[in-house]
């Protein structure tokens, strides 16, 4: 068993990222993420406050818009269309939930493709699944690159994605078919469960349920990658019963440490990303 220590991964990409940051200001280009957020749930806060840290540490121009819970949608939208235009700005991220009388939907399909670094947008994910150049889902991206700086072939593979989420499992199943991976999708209302997971050379677990894969689910040598940030009696646990499972791993994500910085990682790749194309337009 080896740990996939995410934080030094990040750390690596980051230099990279700040690298190019610099070369980009040398050509008179500084890139630009603004970040929205409405109402004061602290879970976003704390979510908001490390993007904005990780931009700051890389030299981007950073923008937080704060908005109160009461906000009207019309504000929202006519906002996000304020930076859109907004030539400083070339990554937009909406941090979510929103309140209920506020269509996130709505609110994120109204943000600029070109920068849309959360890669949300009905067109992103579309062109992903073609395989055209778009931005991709961070927390999905995110793995596909730890698994490329782990060197884990992913080509003829089996991989097997429990969750069907938007934001992580159906951008996953796609991420890894374009890598020549055959695909599994499980969720709720899959039958046989263990036999299937238990056949995964690839496992990813994005299930948002506590120590929910069991050993018995785990293939012997499998690669094993935990999304879940569940909260559990004051500390961070995953969707993987870590300390029963790491044994039958040849590969396994820590939760904190794994995944986590990834996605924030991969926000800042898409902005600067953006910045980039911007520029070549």
């Amino acid at each position: 068993m080896k740990l996939i220590d995410g934080k030094a991964i990040a750390a690596k990409m980051k230099e990279d990222i700040k690298r190019e940051t610099l070369a980009l200001k040398e050509q008179g280009v500084t890139p630009g993420l603004a970040v929205v957020i409405v109402g004061g749930d602290p879970a976003s806060q704390t979510y908001v406050a490390s993007k904005e840290r990780a931009a700051d540490s890389l030299g981007f121009y950073s923008v937080k818009k704060e908005l109160d819970q009461g906000v009207s949608e019309e504000a929202l939208l006519k906002l996000v269309q304020e930076l859109n235009e907004d030539e400083k700005i070339h990554g937009i991220l909406v941090q979510l939930p929103l309140p209920d009388h506020i269509d996130a939907k709505k609110v994120l399909n109204s943000i600029d493709i070109r920068k849309d670094v959360d890669g949300f947008h009905p067109e992103n994910i579309g062109k992903m699944i073609i395989g055209d150049e778009a931005f991709l889902p961070c927390t999905p991206n995110g793995i596909i690159k730890m698994l490329e700086y782990e060197g884990v072939a992913i080509k003829g593979k089996h991989a097997v994605v429990l969750g069907r989420s938007n934001i992580v499992g159906k951008p996953m199943a796609a991420l890894l078919l374009a890598e020549d991976a055959t695909v599994t999708v499980c969720h709720s209302k899959t039958r046989n469960l263990k036999e299937i997971t238990a056949l995964a050379d690839i496992l990813v677990a994005a299930v948002g349920i506590p120590g929910y894969v069991t050993p018995d689910m785990v293939k012997e040598g499998a690669v094993v990658i935990d999304v879940g940030i569940n909260r559990v009696e004051g500390r961070l646990v995953g969707d993987v019963d870590f300390e029963r499972v790491k044994d039958k791993t040849s590969l396994i994500t820590p939760v904190p440490g794994g995944v986590g910085p990834m996605t924030i990682t991969m926000l800042m790749y898409n902005t600067i990303e953006s910045a980039k194309r911007k520029r070549e337009d």
